[in-house]
């Protein structure tokens, strides 16, 4: 057997296991990613967040500061923020947050907020009205660089996910493959659609596509 014919060979094998266990599904809850300025503000000068605990994506963590969040009909409460400081600021919330909220809130890649709602931040007596930067997050797999080919998806990609429960097992749709080298293999669901798979902390989901 040629070198060649093996490296395919063992490719198939791997992307067969990977397709096989699959990879981790994890459930976000409304959280808000800050600029900086927008730290300065709320907090006070130069202030650093504290790192309350890490999250699965390298370098990422939830901070122990929290903040309300106010909308045209209603508020949200201790809501986390997540570190490290973003260029521009951006809360995530779910469909049933936008309810309590009001107003339309648009689902949007992370970091695509042209053209969405305000929403107003407030800390004690100190308030941030962000112009835009309300939505909610399209559901999406990070996929770690090394992964992506065993995978057979690149940057972009539109696929279906099956997550596989003891009671609710679900296919979802339209689940954005985000790839890069600093990400760890995971899907990223927020409560809704967690509350619709009967999402439990260690769930597995499948590429379908």
């Amino acid at each position: 057997m040629n070198e060649q014919l093996l490296d395919t060979l063992v490719d198939q094998v791997v992307a067969k296991i990977n397709q096989e266990r699959g990879f981790l599904v994890e459930a976000s809850g409304r959280h808000i990613h800050l600029s900086q300025e927008h730290i300065d503000e709320l907090f006070g000068k130069d202030y650093q967040l504290s790192i309350n605990n890490y999250l699965s994506q390298p370098g990422q963590f939830a901070s122990k500061e929290r903040l309300t969040i106010l909308g045209p009909k209603g508020a949200l409460h201790n809501v986390v923020v997540l570190g490290p400081p973003r260029k521009a600021s951006q809360v995530e919330i779910s469909a049933t947050d936008a309810l309590t909220l009001g107003g339309k809130v648009p689902v949007r890649e992370s970091g695509d907020i042209e053209g969405t709602p305000g929403i107003v931040l407030i800390n004690g007596n100190k308030v941030v009205s962000l112009e835009q930067g309300l939505i909610v997050a399209k559901r999406h797999i990070h996929v770690a660089a090394k992964d992506a080919s065993k995978m057979n998806v690149s940057q972009g990609d539109i696929v279906k996910v099956k997550v596989v429960s003891e009671q609710r097992s679900l296919i979802f749709d339209d689940v954005v493959i985000r790839v890069s080298d600093k990400f760890v293999t995971a899907m990223h669901i927020d409560y809704d659609e967690a509350n619709a798979c009967s999402f439990k902390k260690g769930i597995r989901g499948f590429i379908v596509k």
